[in-house]
């Protein structure tokens, strides 16, 4: 995993990585020396190498990482997204698979991988749309990896107990529609939006709640690592983001009996039935957004069902075993041939 910053797809590498070493794999984690990640993979038994990306320049890194492959004789490299691919050549390893987590991601980003792995089903089709030989591209979920911790004192966030609490999870940044999340808020006054995450766009949306005179009751709460004890305190969690390919918050939810109410984005359509497993509102729509929030709070019959319904699939699909498993079963098979 090449980058330093923090997001869903650094989360989960880290996650799943660590729940691997506890599973038996023999892995080397080639990380940058400055990821939040670092410390806590070392923590956890895991190998990290950190020389590679302290390199200044591509050029640099690959050669540091040819020294390393050379050492370490890898049966698999598996590239957390293009910039680790980058790095490989072809044929530096019997397999080298590039991790499918955005509809951004082509085959032409991916020319040194043998094989792919697709967050969702849709982006498995996705890669083999963009170039990827028959029975390379296969499909394997994220899993929820919240920590089992009681709700927070929402005291601590100078939030009102009585008050009705909006979460979301994300970074930053304009694609997530946060912007429609505050503006939301106008309509909803006995709610508080805790907004957690950092990002480019923190200015922005600091100054857009201002304007709309809902400051008041806005919470920016930065980069957390007590998502679980955000969820349990919180009485909805929202992802009102324009664009995404997955959202592993939608997991997090569940697995916290938290409603949950979401954009039509692809990841979120794919996975949520409206009015079942959460709440599906167009998106760049304050009012239906505000709409769906309305009737989850109002409908004690609704919230129960969206809970109910998502705890049932966590346990069917999503769970750390279950994802562990079938990521350990993929490299089995790509090795031995039989994809």
């Amino acid at each position: 995993m090449a980058g330093r910053r923090n997001g869903g797809a650094e989360l989960y590498s880290t996650d799943i990585m660590l729940s691997l070493h506890e599973a038996g794999l023999d892995q080397l984690c080639v990380l940058h020396p400055k990821a939040l990640r670092v410390p806590v993979l070392r923590a956890g038994g895991v190998k990290v190498e950190t020389g590679v990306l302290a390199a200044p320049f591509a050029f640099w890194q690959r050669a540091r990482l040819r020294q390393l492959i050379a050492a370490y004789k890898p049966d698999i490299i598996h590239c957390w997204m293009r910039r680790a691919v980058s790095l490989v050549r072809p044929g530096d390893a019997r397999a080298v698979i590039g991790w499918y987590g955005d509809y951004e991601e082509q085959e032409k980003h991916f020319s040194a991988c043998t094989h792919f792995i697709g967050v969702t089903r849709d982006l498995v089709r996705h890669a083999y749309d963009h170039g990827a030989a028959p029975g390379t591209a296969h499909y394997v979920p994220t899993f929820s990896s919240v920590e089992d911790a009681p709700a927070l004192d929402r005291a601590t966030l100078d939030t009102p107990a009585d008050a009705k609490v909006l979460l979301t999870l994300s970074r930053l940044h304009q694609v997530k529609g946060l912007d429609i999340a505050i503006r939301a808020l106008r309509q909803l006054p006995d709610c508080y939006l805790w907004i957690a995450g950092d990002g480019p766009e923190e200015a922005a949306l600091k100054a857009l709640a201002t304007e709309l005179g809902v400051a008041g009751r806005v919470r920016f709460l930065g980069w957390r690592t007590d998502r679980g004890a955000l969820l349990r305190a919180a009485d909805i969690c929202l992802l009102p983001s324009r664009y995404e390919p997955f959202g592993t918050v939608i997991l997090d939810a569940w697995c916290t009996d938290t409603p949950f109410v979401a954009c039509e984005s692809d990841g979120p359509r794919a996975y949520i039935r409206d009015r079942h497993n959460g709440m599906l509102v167009p998106a760049d729509d304050p009012a239906a957004l505000t709409g769906a929030i309305r009737a989850v709070l109002d409908d004690e019959t609704l919230r129960q069902r969206i809970v109910a319904t998502g705890a049932a699939q966590i346990h069917a699909e999503f769970t750390r075993t279950a994802v562990t498993t079938r990521m350990i079963a993929t490299y089995e098979a790509i090795l031995g041939g039989r994809a």
